[in-house]
């Protein structure tokens, strides 16, 4: 018989029970808990008491970690600026056995830094009655200063044992929670809700329009300040302003809502500084649950400590159709579904919903021939299936390299250049999951209704890695609908990546950069020749073209053209990598431009030529039919008062904007199909390897 008020913390420390205890000093039920099984503990964070402050203004901004063993299996919303915080979270976990304590830990959360540990304690399992609620206090200690006085943390638990049926249905809910909270990516941790459903039930719409009278954290009396935005575990991060306290951004974004009741989004404010780390300007927060759904809100926010406002705009809207089940449930093979789907993408609806382009439909067959990621020479594979900031996950298929999934995933195109990213990982029980290949395929380039094997690539989609996929996607869009989206600014996405200084890749862009300045070279040679008259007849063709362009640009306006200071030398080395990063990246910038441009003419996306060849014919004939001067009015009317019709709009170049569609020589190598192996067939399959 086990008194369930032994529960013990890790530092041996008190706790309180409310459960009654009889004459004889034993507890009411006797509990076997000899036997291994299956169990579920229900746990309710209550709240925290005294917790350390670990910030500058004396608070702390605590959350909650449960692990069992080495395994993260429940982690705490967090409460900000608050040393007594209130959660009233509950969490079923599902344990094997009860050998294992549950260790609880609480970190203060500091955006874009490490997080600070503010203390832990055990709680003995084995020691819990079963079937009884238990109110445990657990007192904070830090391994490494006993003697701090850390605080309290209250929890509510109870214990239930698992059996018959229901634990086959748990032990199948656990394999399915097991490969979710495993998965991570070295950009990106899915949530918890994603992780339980992998669906978002909304998208938030964020422009970040300026900020005003921020905080100077510079010698000359200014900031480069840049705006940091994190939803659970999707983070975007702004341009950097240089030398300004009222910047302007400008900058459009969107998050996903995991939760029907919204969330909160931390934002922070930051001052670049080169070769030093970033000085903090200030923080403030959007509570979702508080802003009504399909409308825009104007939010001026004040930044707490530190100065300032920022200004954004703000907008809830309800999820559009991104889903997944399975393919014997969802196909487009129903033709009813799809004569509703061509309906609604149909070229009469171009002005219903200009930003529904299309319609995507994935289905995740199966895979042969896998890399061995595991020592016993399995591995255990799940597919992770991307559109741009959408992100679904197929189930695992344990011990096994031909996996079978048979999963349909649908999205809402958006962008029909976006490009389709799908990733095979191997699940690891106490790590990241094991990268196994990857394929890029541009929805222009999708064969409808084909049941294709892609053969899978390496991280960087440069070079083959063993093993192919075999998809079938259908794709269906407005085309009218998907011109007009190409002159407007790509969607970003909210997973930033670290630019990184490369040997390999500064010479390669540096390779590329020469390239495309020789072509101007060559061009200006051949320029020249005609004004040497080495070919007579081109001279005079040429003479001819600059007459009559002289004299149709008579009235023509010019253009307007548009510190180092002294660091340590530590710092200038910092500042060199910097530096060093910054040309890498305008290498690529500059060679990019000039490819792309290149690409369109060699028609390297025709669904672009033709709709350049098309701008280009449509603009004929509006100069033919209409003076220039006139065109020149209004287009100067339009820039003068766009911002009197429309403060918040965001600057966009149209040019610029259909240029970023069409893709560089890297990407075009990148979205290049590899031939698979003539054994790999849909028709000619292998028998599955089984462990």
């Amino acid at each position: 018989m086990l008194d369930s008020c032994k529960l013990k913390s890790a530092c041996n420390l008190p706790f309180i029970c409310n459960k009654k205890i009889n004459t004889a000093g034993t507890s009411n039920a006797e509990v076997p808990l000899a036997d291994p099984g299956m169990y579920q503990l229900d746990i309710t964070l209550r709240r925290g008491q005294s917790l350390a402050a670990r910030d500058r203004g004396g608070t702390s901004d605590p959350y909650v970690k449960f692990k069992i063993g080495r395994k993260e299996v429940f982690r705490s919303k967090i409460i900000h600026k608050n040393l007594n915080p209130v959660w009233e979270e509950k969490a079923c976990i599902l344990v094997d056995h009860l050998r294992e304590p549950l260790y609880i830990k609480v970190f203060d959360y500091d955006f874009g830094l490490q997080d600070d540990f503010m203390g832990s304690a055990f709680l003995d399992l084995a020691q819990l009655e079963l079937n009884r609620p238990t109110e445990v206090t657990l007192t904070l200690k830090d391994p490494h200063y006993p003697d701090h006085d850390l605080g309290i943390i209250l929890l509510s638990v109870i214990l239930t044992p698992k059996e018959g049926e229901s634990r086959d249905v748990t032990m199948l809910m656990r394999k399915s929670w097991k490969r979710s909270s495993k998965f991570q990516t070295q950009s990106v941790r899915l949530s918890d809700q994603h992780r339980k459903s992998h669906l978002w039930r909304g998208i938030v719409s964020i422009t970040l329009i300026e900020g005003r009278d921020l905080k100077a954290m510079d010698s000359n009396g200014l900031s480069d300040p840049y705006v940091k935005f994190r939803l659970g575990h999707q983070k975007y991060k702004s341009k950097i302003m240089p030398k300004t306290l009222n910047p302007q951004w400008r900058e459009q974004f969107d998050f996903h809502l995991y939760e029907e009741r919204g969330g909160i989004i931390d934002i922070t404010a930051w001052d670049k500084d080169a070769g030093k780390r970033d000085d903090f300007i200030g923080r403030c927060q959007v509570d979702l649950s508080a802003l009504s759904r399909e409308q825009t809100h104007k939010l001026e926010l004040q930044l707490e400590e530190g100065e300032g406002h920022l200004v954004l705009l703000v907008t809830l809207t309800a999820s559009a159709t991104v889903s997944i089940s399975d393919l014997s449930i969802n196909s487009l093979e129903d033709q009813k579904e799809r004569e509703e789907i061509l309906k609604r993408y149909s070229p009469l609806r171009i002005f219903h919903n200009l930003k529904d382009v299309g319609f995507l439909q994935v289905k995740v067959i199966r895979a042969e021939g896998l890399m061995a990621a595991d020592v016993t020479g399995k591995s255990d594979p799940f597919c992770v299936v991307e559109l741009n900031n959408d992100r679904l996950l197929t189930h695992t298929v344990y011990k096994n390299l031909n996996p079978e999934w048979n999963k349909v995933f649908t999205f809402n195109i958006k962008d029909i250049h976006s490009v389709l990213e799908v990733t095979v990982y191997d699940e690891d029980r106490d790590r990241s999951a094991d990268f196994l290949g990857k394929v890029a395929i541009p929805l222009l380039s999708i064969q409808n209704g084909e049941q294709k094997a892609y053969v899978l690539k390496n991280k960087q989609l440069t070079g083959p890695t063993k093993g192919v996929i075999y998809l079938e996607i259908d794709v269906i869009f407005n085309a009218v609908k998907a011109s007009l989206r190409t002159l407007i600014p790509k969607e970003q996405k909210y997973i930033e990546e670290e630019n990184r200084l490369s040997k390999q890749l500064l010479l390669r862009n540096f390779i590329r950069t020469k390239r495309c300045v020789m072509v101007l070279v060559n061009a200006a040679y051949y320029v020249n020749s005609c004004f040497d008259w080495d070919s007579p007849p081109r001279s005079l063709a040429a003479f001819v073209v600059v007459e009559d362009m002289l004299e149709d640009e008579e009235e023509e306006d010019d253009k307007d053209d548009k510190d180092s200071e002294k660091k340590g030398f530590i710092n200038k080395i910092y500042a060199i990598q910097e530096v060093c990063v910054s040309v890498q990246n305008i290498l690529d910038e500059v060679a990019s431009f000039g490819e792309r441009i290149k690409n369109t003419f060699n028609w390297t996306v025709p669904f672009l030529s033709w709709l350049a060849i098309v701008a280009l014919c449509v603009f004929t004939v509006i100069l033919y039919c209409i003076p220039l001067r006139y065109i020149v009015l209004v287009w100067g009317i339009n820039k003068f008062t766009k911002k009197l019709r429309s403060p918040y709009a965001i600057d966009n170049n149209e040019l610029l904007d259909f240029l970023s569609r069409v893709p560089s020589d890297v990407q075009v190598v990148q979205y290049q199909e590899l031939k698979p192996d003539p054994s790999h067939s849909p028709y000619k399959r292998k028998k599955n390897n089984l462990g």
